[in-house]
């Protein structure tokens, strides 16, 4: 993938805080983003996806510092956040307050939270409020005959077209090489429990657990 310019990172950590949508490139695919504490933002993810409210955006946080002031992180959940953050792993975690879950409504309670390597990491980094995130694709499209969430910006651009949904920066990173999504594991509780299967394998949150994520 390409590097992305700082000053273009900055037009769109600026743009997302003024509740506008951007798009970011990372290795799994590109994500439409959106400020989280904006209802306005982030129900036009939900509306040009046709993305159920109930299937949570994630919330991409800026440091495990953030993390632990915003969610319980149990011991399973800490040991598996210290292996695989910034990287391709989300985690399910409860809100320290029902009041702060409450002003993030679109990612969910408990939370889908990640932290994330590249241009993703570094526009949760740049901004002053929390990201919510998911890929550029129609809620559901995995079929067989679909294409998937898009890998280039020119896919990108084509879900915009269709939808209509109206993006204000649009970071051109080239391909994304992975094409797969994030694991899932739940770690609401103390034993952590896998959700959906993603690039980090079930045998690597074995390795860092001493057993298997069932």
């Amino acid at each position: 993938m390409r590097p992305i310019p700082a000053e273009q990172l900055d037009a769109a950590a600026r743009a997302l805080e003024a509740g506008e949508l951007v798009v970011v490139p990372t290795e799994r695919w590109y994500m439409i983003c959106a400020d989280a504490t904006n209802p306005i933002a982030c129900n036009s993810i939900f509306d040009g996806k046709q993305r159920p409210r109930t299937k949570s955006l994630v919330l991409v946080l800026p440091s495990m510092e953030e993390c632990e002031k915003q969610f319980v992180v149990h011991p399973e959940a800490r040991q598996l956040a210290d292996a695989f953050w910034p990287g391709n792993l989300a985690m399910l975690l409860p809100w320290r307050s029902t009041e702060i879950g409450e002003h993030h409504p679109a990612v969910g309670s408990p939370a889908l939270t990640t932290l994330s390597s590249g241009p993703l990491g570094a526009l949760a980094a740049a901004v002053r409020t929390l990201v919510a995130a998911t890929t550029v694709n129609i809620s559901g499209d995995a079929g067989t005959d679909a294409p998937g969430p898009a890998i280039t910006a020119k896919e990108v651009r084509g879900f915009l077209e269709f939808t209509g949904v109206r993006v204000t920066v649009l970071l051109d990173g080239g391909v994304s090489p992975a094409a797969h999504h994030l694991t899932i594991v739940d770690c609401s509780a103390p034993a952590a429990r896998l959700v959906r299967p993603g690039l980090v394998h079930e045998r690597a949150l074995a390795a860092v657990l001493g057993h298997q994520v069932l």
